[in-house]
This record gives structure tokens, sequence and C-alpha cells, in this order.
């Protein structure tokens, strides 16, 4: 599924619950031995690599408070179990579960937490 985004500015998405925006690493185009694969046969791999560009907020907690009275209008703040993904993170996820978007003429991959199956952090990364 491919969506085509006319906006200016990235810094806009806000990515739900606990969905993370990846751009995708350039896959190697050669193997070991010097033979270049065509792009068809590296977008096939099961396991793909990027950099987290944005993370959504978590899994929703349910509500803590007891309803005495079910009437009264409740005006509480949704709360969340963080993810574990942070922005500038390398994941390594599960390409069959992605969702792929085109930005500026730029591929990005829409993963849920769950078909990340590692992640990579240097806090020196952008400093």
């Amino acid at each position: 599924m491919q969506l085509s985004i006319e906006q200016k500015d990235i810094d806009k998405f806000l990515m739900i619950g606990d969905k993370v925006l990846i751009k995708p690493k350039n896959p190697q185009s050669q193997t070991k031995s010097g033979l270049y694969l065509p792009p068809t046969v590296q977008q096939g791999e099961k396991i793909q690599s990027g950099y987290i560009i944005k993370a959504g907020p978590g899994y929703p907690l349910p509500s803590q408070i007891e309803e005495s009275e079910v009437w009264k209008k409740k005006e509480d703040e949704v709360h969340y179990l963080p993810l574990q993904a942070k922005e500038g993170d390398l994941a390594v996820y599960i390409q069959s579960a992605t969702y792929e978007i085109k930005f500026n003429d730029e591929t990005y991959m829409i993963v849920p937490h769950s078909a990340i199956l590692m992640l990579v952090r240097d806090d020196g990364l952008f400093e």
C-alpha cells in the first residue's frame, strides 16, 4: 500500500498508539562475493532495518478511577504505557508488517511496535 503525501513538514506527523515512523536504511546492493542485487530482491527480504524518525505515545492504559457515579462527566487525561523505541534508534523490523508511505520523494515505513525485533541505541549519534 502506498500513500503519497503533499505536505511540507514531517514534524507535523503524529504517530498514533504503538506505531513508529521509520526511514529505511539503504540495503546493501552487493553481496560479499561481489554480485549486485536488483532492488526487487532487496525489498523482498523478510527482515529490514531503518532509523526511527517518530514514535507514538505507547499503549493506552485503562482508567484507574472507580466509577461510583456514572452520570458525572470525567475529564481524565489518558495515560500511556511508553514504547521502548525512541527517535534516532536503529530498528530491525519485520517487513511484512509495515505500511509504506512516500513523503517528499522519500520512502518511510509505518511499523507497529510489535513488529520491531531489535533496537540499537547510540546515545552519541546526534551529538
